[in-house]
């Protein structure tokens, strides 16, 4: 086994591995680049080596810098973790002529895996499923008629240089299959000059199902069941599940087994995933292979009972695997949600700063984890903004979704935007709690995007009453305060009105010892909790039901963040609020004369001059955040009046960078 191991990556990955390692009495070093240098995978290692400036070609992405590090520290072999240089064939080579192991396949089964028509080709030497299509041009509708009955209906007809959704069909019949055919040569020559057009299967309901694979250099191979990950947006995985709730034990095993023979077509010896697309008749057909730790694997770690991590260094050391496929159980239902820094409620922009409070979840029976970052940390721009994964994990689907939901209820972020909102709106969300759902039920569901609408509480009177239990007491530590003048001693009243979403509750508040009686709409809530003035968190029992929630006090409001859900509440006496009824209410300031930074970035070009005329839909300028780049172009016809910043500053959210006449 090796003594010392090096782990070429960085954030709550790189922590993930050194967790590991530790558990396996291995030293750590870790790499960092110059914007990393206060980071938590730094402070855990137990070395650290600095290996250049904050862009990622500088630093992380570096070859000679990495294996430089190995050479000076001593370390063994090289753990790349995900992202960066994981799929890089020409590292593991480099890796392994300079003497040091990599810590994943040979390079040869990368660099297999990484090549699309090269991988497709062996998966069907493999007898893997592949998307069944006709991919020369066809040349008349006959054809095209003879090759789909061929391929089984429905098909999707598709111009060779299409895109946009120009030159495409889909056909469930020979009539379609004619008809289509003619239309996309037709609309392919129009759009793009170039009629050719080919067929291939069109997979119904896709879902994104994927199945662990794991060798060692033995010849042994088994798969660690699948991952249901087609809750995606805009082809990035939101939330992840093990096992999927649509696959039976049947085609579960025949995709197991041909995720087995297409591993041992390259002689896999480590952790990788085979990725398939399944149709709503259970298909399902090969899509590629990742050639490394996934994002999502504790999942399957915690369903398998099995280190996936360590099994990577234990192959990589030589090691045979200890358990066969009989071996392999399935405990109970796992979920992740990936908690990324970005704002829900503007288009998921990024979202960088300090991280003024980080208080995730107590990692409980059931409930873990896996972050890079700390509370007083900067959340930088160079790089991904996934910060951490809460995964939980239960006896059955529905207690996985509920231990979920409350979790997400715990995790406190302040400082910076997250999508937490998101997540646990999608976590209520029908479609996803029956099951019934594929990889495009966020663009069908939220197509205008996500906004406060979007997160429906599922009974807004907790977020009355326990508004009301909080202001009562805040009322009766003030009315505690020693010193008060005799006879003028302050009495709070038990009687208020909640204004909240434009309407009126009036709440009668009974304080009793350990929390209070509150009387709302006709019905009697009891509210029991420790919860103080300056508590982020109110733990405790509703009606005799556990219950969590954030709260904060925010000028006269009572923010609760509940379930997804953000609102903001105020209590008063029912002459406050009769007054607070006559207050003129504010109008924003007219800022359509500006352009403003959507998010906080660098601004990497500004594209118009002081006096220059823009028409409608020309470009202003481009900021850049967390591998993101963002056009921001002129919404009308406009006079430029002056340019507030330059190319190469960094810039918060709403800052001026245009002013127009």
């Amino acid at each position: 086994m090796f003594k010392k191991i090096l782990i070429a990556n960085r954030g709550e990955i790189a922590c993930r591995v050194i967790k590991t390692a530790k558990k396996m009495g291995i030293a750590t070093v870790a790499v960092y680049s110059e914007a990393d240098r206060d980071s938590r995978h730094v402070e855990l290692a137990d070395e650290a080596v600095c290996i250049g400036p904050a862009a990622s070609k500088e630093s992380y992405l570096a070859m000679e810098k990495i294996i430089a590090a190995c050479q000076a520290t001593g370390a063994q072999a090289v753990h790349p973790g995900y992202g960066f240089l994981s799929e890089n064939a020409e590292f593991a080579r480099r890796l392994e002529e300079a003497g040091i192991v990599f810590i994943g396949p040979k390079h040869h089964a990368i660099a297999a895996m990484g090549d699309k028509i090269a991988s497709k080709k062996l998966a069907n030497a493999a007898k893997v499923n592949c998307i069944p299509g006709h991919n020369e041009a066809i040349d008349t509708p006959e054809q095209a008629v003879t090759i789909a009955k061929g391929i089984g209906y429905p098909v999707m007809i598709k111009a060779s240089a299409g895109g946009g959704g120009k030159g495409l069909r889909v056909a469930y019949s020979d009539k379609e299959a004619h008809e289509g055919f003619a239309s996309c040569k037709t609309e392919a020559l129009n759009a793009f000059g170039d009629d050719r057009v080919f067929i291939e299967k069109f997979v119904e309901e896709p879902r994104h199902i994927e199945i662990q694979v794991l060798g060692d250099a033995h010849g042994n191979t088994v798969y660690l069941h699948e991952r249901e990950c087609s809750i995606q947006r805009r082809h990035q995985k939101v939330i992840e599940e093990a096992p999927s709730p649509f696959l039976d034990e049947a085609t579960r095993k025949a995709m197991g087994e041909q995720a087995v023979a297409l591993a041992k077509a390259v002689q896999y010896q480590s952790a990788g995933t085979v990725e398939f697309v399944v149709g709503k008749d259970k298909s399902f057909y090969f899509l590629e292979m990742n050639t490394r730790l996934q994002v999502e694997h504790p999942v399957t770690e915690l369903i398998t009972g099995i280190d996936l991590v360590e099994w990577m260094i234990r192959v990589a050391a030589g090691d045979t695997l200890s358990f066969t496929q009989d071996e392999i159980k399935m405990n109970g239902w796992a979920m992740e949600c990936r908690i990324n820094v970005e704002d829900p409620f503007r288009g998921f922009l990024p979202s960088t700063g300090r991280l003024v409070k980080y208080l995730p979840p107590p990692e409980v029976t059931g409930v873990r984890v896996d972050t890079g970052v700390y509370e007083g940390g900067e959340i930088s721009m160079f790089y991904d903004s996934m910060i951490a994964k809460l995964i939980v994990h239960a006896p059955t689907r529905g207690e996985a979704i509920l231990r979920m939901r409350e979790a997400l209820n715990e995790f406190v972020i302040r400082g910076v935007s997250s999508n937490i909102a998101f997540q646990a709106a999608l976590m209520q969300h029908p479609r996803f709690v029956s099951g019934d759902f594929n990889t495009g039920l966020i663009a069908e569901e939220y197509p205008k995007g996500f906004d406060a609408s979007c997160v429906p509480h599922d009974d807004p009177m907790i977020l009355v009453v326990v508004a009301a239990a909080i202001h009562g007491r805040f009322l009766h530590k003030n009315a505690a305060i020693t010193g008060q003048m005799p006879g003028h001693e302050y009495h709070p009243s038990n009687d208020y009105v909640v204004l909240f979403n434009g309407a009126r509750y009036p709440v009668t508040v009974h304080p009793e010892h350990g929390g209070w009686i509150i009387t709302a709409a006709d019905k009697t809530y009891a509210i029991r909790s420790k919860w103080q003035p300056g508590d982020l968190l109110a733990h405790g029992t509703l009606n005799g039901q556990a219950m969590c929630m954030q709260v904060e006090r925010v000028g006269l409001n009572y923010r609760l963040f509940h379930w997804g859900v953000q609102a903001d509440l105020q209590v008063m006496s029912a002459r406050a609020a009769d007054l607070m009824a006559l207050m003129p209410i504010s109008v924003a300031p007219d800022m359509s004369k500006f352009l403003l930074s959507p998010m906080p970035g660098l601004l990497t070009q500004v594209a118009v001059a002081a006096g220059q005329e823009v028409k409608a839909g020309e470009i202003l300028a481009k900021i850049e955040a967390m591998k993101m780049e963002n056009i921001l172009k002129a919404e009308r016809d406009c006079v430029v009046e002056k340019v507030l910043v330059q190319a190469g500053e960094s810039l918060a959210v709403d800052q001026i960078i245009i002013a127009f006449k």
